[in-house]
C-alpha cells in the first residue's frame, strides 16, 4: 500500500519519531480515532463505500471526514506499512451487544495484527464507540491498560476474544483467529455491511470519537458522553441544527455534501420526537 504518508500524520497530529517501534505504534494508534471520528454516513445515505487507499486519503485524510471499521483499519494499515511495520489483515466475530444464545455473527470485522520489537501487537481504530485507543500486545491472560479501558484477552479454542472493562464489568467485544485476511475478503463483508438492509449501519446514523478524558457516541439522535473514570450523560438532540453541530464541532466530522442529507437529519429529529 502507497500512502502519504506526511498528509495522515498531519491529519492525526503525530509529529514523532517515524522508526517502527512499540512507541509510535502506541502513539499513531491513540491518536487516529481521537482525529479520525467513527461515523456511518456513507452506508446511511445509500452511497458507496470504497477499500481503495487514494479514496480513503481523499475520504478520511484531505475531505477530514470519518468512516467505519474497513475504511479506518485500511487507512491505519497503509501507514503503518509506510512506516516500516509488518502488518498482517484478520477478521473478527462481533460478540458486543449480543444477547447469550442470540447466534454467531458472521467475521465481519477488521482488525490487524502488528510486528514490532516487542513482539506482535493487535490493532484496531474502527470498532465504534469502544473502539482501541491503544494497541495491545498478543498475549492472552493479562490486563492491558489503553489510554481509556483496561483490556484482556481470553482464548475460546484457536481463538482469541478481546474483552473491555467497560464500568467495572468484563464486556466482550469480539473473537478473532489468526487466519489472514487479505484485501478481497474485506471488499466482500464491506459490500454487505455498507448495502444490506439489515446492516446497522445502512438503518441508523452512528458516530463516535474517543477524547482524552470521554468517549462521545451517537446512535441516531441518541448522545453518550462516557466520561472516563465518571458518569455517563445522556441526551436526545431536539433539532437537524443542533445535530449537525454536535457531528461537525463535538465529532470533528466533515458532514458529506449530499443533497439528501438536511432532509434525511430532519427526518431523524421527527421520528426520535
Amino acid at each position: 500500500m502507497l500512502i502519504d504518508l506526511d498528509a495522515y500524520l498531519k491529519r492525526i497530529g503525530y509529529a514523532g519519531s517515524r522508526a517502527p517501534t512499540r512507541a509510535t505504534l502506541q502513539a499513531v494508534h491513540e491518536l487516529h480515532p481521537r482525529a479520525i471520528a467513527f461515523d456511518s454516513f456513507d452506508p446511511w445515505l445509500g452511497r458507496p463505500v470504497s477499500l481503495d487507499l487514494a479514496t480513503l486519503e481523499s475520504k478520511l485524510v484531505a475531505q477530514r471526514r470519518g468512516g467505519y471499521c474497513y475504511e479506518h483499519n485500511t487507512l491505519l494499515w497503509g501507514a503503518l506499512e509506510a512506516l516500516g511495520f509488518k502488518v498482517q489483515g484478520l477478521s473478527a466475530r462481533v460478540l458486543y451487544s449480543t444477547p447469550p444464545g442470540g447466534g454467531r455473527h458472521p467475521r465481519n470485522h477488521m482488525l490487524m495484527l502488528v510486528e514490532t520489537p516487542h513482539g506482535p501487537h493487535i490493532a484496531d481504530v474502527g470498532f465504534g464507540g469502544l473502539t482501541l485507543t491503544g494497541a495491545i500486545r498478543l498475549e492472552a491472560g493479562v490486563v492491558q491498560q489503553t489510554p481509556h479501558e483496561r483490556i484482556r484477552l481470553t482464548r475460546a479454542g484457536d481463538d482469541y476474544v478481546l474483552e473491555a472493562d467497560a464500568g467495572g464489568v468484563w464486556r466482550q467485544m469480539y473473537q478473532f483467529g489468526l487466519e489472514e485476511h487479505i484485501g478481497p475478503d474485506y471488499e466482500v463483508a464491506n459490500y454487505y455491511m455498507a448495502t444490506h438492509p439489515r446492516s446497522p449501519f445502512v438503518v441508523r446514523l452512528v458516530a463516535a470519537r474517543p477524547l482524552p478524558d470521554r468517549r462521545l457516541a451517537l446512535a441516531n439522535t441518541a448522545l453518550s458522553i462516557h466520561h472516563l473514570g465518571g458518569p455517563t450523560e445522556k441526551r436526545v438532540i431536539a433539532s437537524a441544527t443542533e445535530l449537525r453541530r454536535v457531528l461537525e464541532e463535538d465529532f470533528g466530522v466533515a458532514l458529506p455534501d449530499d443533497p439528501r442529507l438536511e432532509e434525511r437529519l430532519e427526518r431523524l429529529v421527527s421520528e426520535a420526537g
